[in-house]
C-alpha cells in the first residue's frame, strides 16, 4: 500500500487547485480521475466549448442581419467543421492547461480511474492500495434525472451529449430555463434549429433581478427561441421518429413535436463513488456532499471542494475552495470563503451578470431601497458599437451609499460586472466610484455612469459629467 499525504479524488477545477497548493507546500500528492476526462466539467463538456460556440454563433448571427450599412457580410456555417474546431481547441487546452501542468508538479502523482474507499483512510484504484490521513472529494456534478413519463424510452440529451451532435437537429426542446438551458438553446437557435424552452418556475434564471428574467426573455423570443414559464411536462411520447411532448399551464394542455429533447433542468453532485455510504460521509438528497464552514465533510480528515458540494457551481469557485481546502487540511489554517460577493454570469447574448444583493433582497432587509437602472443606450461606447441592449442596475445602502448589488443585462455583461465585484467587496461607496476616471468610451463606463444616476438626472448629463 503506497502513502501519500494527501489523496485528491477529481481531476477539475477543484482537484488541480488543490493538488498546485498542495505541490507548493511540498506535499506527497496523489490525485485520482475517472469519468470525465482531466481538466474536468470546465474545459472539456462546460465553459470552454459552449462559450467557444457562442462566440462563434454571435459572429454568425449578427453578419445575417449586419447594423452598420456601410458593410455588407455573407456568413456560412459548416456544422462538423464547427464541432471539430470546437474539439481541437478542448484537445488543446486539456493538454496545455492540465496533461502539461501536471508535469512541472514534482509532488502529485496522477492515477486514472474510479477511486473506491476500503475504509476513511484508504481508497483502491484498479487494484491497487492508497492512504494518506487527508482527502479532498472533488468530483463534480452531473446533469439531475428528472422523473417524467416516456422520457428515457423517448431518449433525450445533456449538456454533454449534445456537445458530441454529428448533426444539427431541426427542432430542439430545452427543458430547464437556467444558465446550461438557455446559453444551449441559443446556440442551436442560432445555428438553425427550431428551439422551444420549458421552465417550471415563473421565470427563467430564477437568481436574478425579475426585470433582467424579463428582458432576456424577450430578446431570445424576438430571435425565435419559444420560451414557456410556469408549465409542467406531463409525459414524452415518440412517434414517427419524432418525440412528442405534453406540457400543461393553467389546465390547458398542448403537444409539442421535436426531434430532439435536451435535459437541463439542474444538476447533482457525483457523490455516489464506490465505498463512499459506508465510511460515513453524510450527503444531502441532491447529492452533494455536506461540508462546514472549513469544507470539512462529516469526517474531519475528509474535504470537498467544487461542484460535488453544491452552489454556486462555478469554476473559480471550485478551483478557491480546492486550494482552500488544502489550506486547511495541511496547514491548520482555518480559513473560510465569503460566499456573498462572488459575481455570476450567463454567456447569453446579451449577456447577463450579477453580485451582491437584488432589490428585494434589500428591501426584506431595510424596508427601503435605493435603487437606479440605466439603459445600455446611454453608454457610449455600446451606442457606438449598435450594441445597446440592456440596462444596468444597482442597489445601494440607503444611509451609506455603499455599492450593495450591481445586475448587468449587456453584450459584455461578464467584463462589467468585475468593478461592482470590487467595489462591493471592499464596501466602496457611489462617490468613490464617481471620482476614478474611467477610460473613453468603453463598457465599463456604465458602472461609473449608474452611480452617477443617484447624484444627477439623466437628462442633464453629457457624456462626461465629472
Amino acid at each position: 500500500m503506497k502513502k501519500y499525504d494527501l489523496i485528491v479524488i477529481g481531476g477539475g477545477a477543484a482537484g488541480f487547485a488543490a493538488a498546485i497548493k498542495a505541490d507548493s507546500i511540498g506535499a506527497r500528492t496523489l490525485m485520482v480521475n475517472g469519468g470525465i476526462p482531466i481538466g474536468g466539467t470546465c474545459v472539456n463538456v462546460g465553459c470552454v466549448p459552449t462559450k467557444f460556440l457562442l462566440g462563434i454563433v454571435k459572429d454568425y448571427f449578427k453578419a445575417k442581419d449586419y447594423p452598420f450599412k456601410s458593410l455588407q457580410l455573407k456568413a456560412e456555417i459548416d456544422f462538423a467543421k464547427l464541432m471539430q474546431e470546437k474539439d481541437n481547441l478542448v484537445s488543446y487546452l486539456r493538454e496545455s492547461n492540465y496533461q502539461n501542468v501536471l508535469k512541472n508538479l514534482p509532488g502529485v502523482t496522477y492515477k486514472e480511474g474510479i477511486a473506491r474507499f476500503l475504509s476513511a483512510k484508504e481508497i483502491e484504484v484498479k487494484g491497487e492500495r492508497f492512504t494518506a490521513p487527508y482527502f479532498i472529494i472533488a468530483t463534480g456534478s452531473s446533469t439531475r434525472d428528472i422523473s417524467l413519463e416516456g422520457l428515457k424510452e423517448a431518449g433525450f440529451l445533456t449538456h454533454r451529449t449534445i456537445l458530441e451532435s454529428k448533426k444539427l437537429p431541426r427542432s430542439l426542446l430545452v427543458i430547464g430555463g437556467g444558465p446550461i438551458g438557455l446559453e444551449l438553446a441559443q446556440i442551436f437557435s442560432r445555428l438553425g434549429s427550431k428551439v422551444t424552452l420549458v421552465e417550471v418556475m415563473e421565470q427563467i434564471l430564477s437568481p436574478v433581478e425579475p426585470i433582467i428574467s424579463y428582458e432576456l426573455t424577450r430578446y431570445l423570443g424576438e430571435e425565435g427561441i419559444d420560451i414557456l414559464t410556469g408549465v409542467k411536462i406531463k409525459k414524452v411520447e415518440r412517434k414517427n421518429n419524432k418525440k412528442v411532448v405534453t406540457i400543461e399551464k393553467e389546465k390547458s394542455s398542448r403537444k409539442i413535436e421535436v426531434e430532439e429533447i435536451l435535459l437541463a433542468a439542474g444538476v447533482r453532485g457525483n457523490s455516489a463513488y464506490p465505498g463512499i455510504e459506508n465510511i460515513g460521509v453524510e450527503v444531502d438528497k441532491g447529492g452533494f456532499v455536506r461540508v462546514n464552514e472549513f469544507l470539512q465533510t462529516s469526517i474531519p480528515h475528509i474535504y470537498a471542494a467544487g461542484d460535488v458540494i453544491g452552489p454556486p457551481l462555478l469554476e473559480t469557485v471550485a478551483a478557491k475552495e480546492g486550494n482552500t481546502a488544502v489550506r486547511n487540511a495541511l496547514s491548520g489554517e482555518k480559513v473560510k470563503i465569503d460566499y456573498s460577493n462572488i459575481p455570476s454570469a450567463v454567456f447569453t447574448s446579451p449577456q447577463v451578470a450579477w453580485v451582491g444583493m437584488k432589490e428585494a433582497e434589500y428591501t426584506a432587509k431595510y424596508g427601503t431601497c435605493l435603487c437606479r437602472k440605466v439603459d445600455m443606450e446611454k453608454i457610449p461606447r455600446a451606442m457606438l458599437g449598435k450594441e445597446t441592449k440592456g440596462f444596468i442596475f444597482m442597489v445601494i445602502g440607503h444611509k451609506d451609499e455603499k455599492i450593495k448589488g450591481v445586475h448587468v443585462l449587456s453584450e459584455l455583461s461578464a467584463e462589467i460586472i468585475h468593478e461592482a465585484t470590487l467595489a462591493i467587496r471592499q464596501g466602496l461607496t457611489i462617490g468613490d466610484i464617481i471620482n476614478t476616471v474611467h477610460v473613453f468610451p468603453t463598457f465599463s463606463e456604465a458602472v461609473k455612469i449608474a452611480a452617477q444616476v443617484f447624484k444627477h438626472s439623466p437628462e442633464k448629463m453629457s457624456c462626461c459629467v465629472e
